[in-house]
């Protein structure tokens, strides 16, 4: 016999309930729970429903499946997630809850649950969302750190995936300006993935928000992730892509973001740099050329805001003359050792000696297949 003996997660907040028992109801996913919303208003009526008024909008066995109550199992399941919930800094969102943010309203397939941790005014207000490769290089980290330290000093908050690379560099500028930073995970909110970004993850959590659409304890599913992306544009006025491969994933989000009426911006590189290739594929077709933050602003209508709030740069380490010309040789794009060495005329010793200074004090990255390129931060 089905245990269907009450719980005490129905008498604890019956509406959430409902919504969670929405979410969880097998064969019902975000587009059929808002098509059922559309016509029955709440998850309550849908569940007082009768077979013959669901079977009018969806099929059969999901009819049915909405139909049976929860099991011990599902009952445990709720009353889990309203413990999480009930924690400091934890939130469930439902579409009706006054911190659900406007603009995912308005998308498409908006989630029919958030799970959130920690500040939730960053939902609200006005956004930007930085993406890139997960392979960066330290040049194309250092520019999204930078931008985003420029950005949430003039009060944006930063989107982003908390992926490697790109994602990583852009929440960690974000948390050095009041904008701060919400990471939009393709997990439940309490897994942190990848497991390196732990650190980054609880200072997230203390002084940004953490958002998912995904039940909490959901595993880090391939699928997950380019779904995830709708909802990183959806919360922003624009994407901003600093580098990314000619297939990369980011380029997924910006086209989420051309679909959804969004502002697409771009970060240009060197041809010869394969993380320009994305950038520069998304600049021919119509994205904005980006090369400092005022320009970004002007284009977001926040140039006012920018000029007293871009800190000023760091000074970087004084460099010794032979070294100083050999940077000034290099230009700013991925460069061969060999090549390197015809242009400044030096000694393969000394050239590498040189190279590795340069590389200690920032100056310089080493790139696969025996490439040198200048770092400017």
């Amino acid at each position: 016999m089905q245990d269907t003996d009450p719980t005490p997660a129905v008498s604890q907040d019956p509406s959430l309930v409902a919504w969670l028992r929405l979410e969880q109801t097998p064969g019902v996913g975000c587009l059929t729970a808002n098509r059922l919303l559309e016509h029955f208003t709440s998850p309550q009526a849908i569940f007082s429903a009768s077979h013959a008024a669901l079977r009018e909008h969806i099929a059969d066995a999901p009819a049915r499946a909405l139909l049976t109550p929860p099991d011990a199992a599902q009952a445990r399941s709720l009353d889990a997630i309203l413990a999480w919930r009930s924690m400091a800094g934890n939130h469930v969102l439902t579409p009706d809850h006054p911190a659900y943010p406007s603009l995912l309203r308005k998308i498409d397939d908006p989630p029919l649950l958030l799970y959130a941790k920690g500040d939730l005014a960053l939902l609200a207000g006005p956004a930007l969302a930085i993406v890139g490769s997960r392979n960066a290089t330290v040049q194309g980290r250092a520019t999204a750190t930078a931008f985003a330290q420029a950005l949430s000093q003039a009060g944006l908050t930063i989107v982003s995936g908390m992926a490697l690379g790109i994602d990583s560099a852009a929440h960690e500028g974000a948390l050095r300006g009041p904008g701060s930073t919400v990471a939009v995970v393709g997990t439940g909110v309490d897994r942190i993935y990848p497991r390196r970004n732990r650190e980054l993850a609880h200072r997230i959590a203390e002084a940004g928000c953490i958002l998912s659409e995904y039940a909490l304890g959901t595993a880090a599913l391939p699928a997950n992730f380019p779904r995830r992306n709708r909802l990183i544009s959806g919360l922003s006025c624009g994407v901003l892509v600093v580098e990314a491969a000619a297939e990369s994933g980011s380029l997924i989000t910006a086209h989420v973001a051309v679909e959804q009426g969004r502002d697409v911006f771009a970060i240009p590189g060197s041809i010869h740099a394969p993380l320009a290739k994305g950038c520069h594929k998304l600049i021919r077709s119509g994205a904005r050329l980006i090369e400092t933050v005022p320009e970004l602003m002007q284009a977001l209508a926040l140039l006012p805001l920018v000029t007293a709030n871009v800190p000023a740069p760091l000074p970087g380490p004084v460099l010794e003359s032979p070294h100083a010309a050999l940077l000034e040789n290099m230009g700013h794009g991925p460069l061969h050792g060999d090549m390197l060495a015809e242009v400044v005329d030096m000694p393969p010793g000394e050239l590498l000696a040189a190279l590795m200074a340069l590389e200690l004090a920032g100056k310089v990255e080493r790139l696969p297949g025996g490439l040198f390129q200048r770092v400017n931060r």
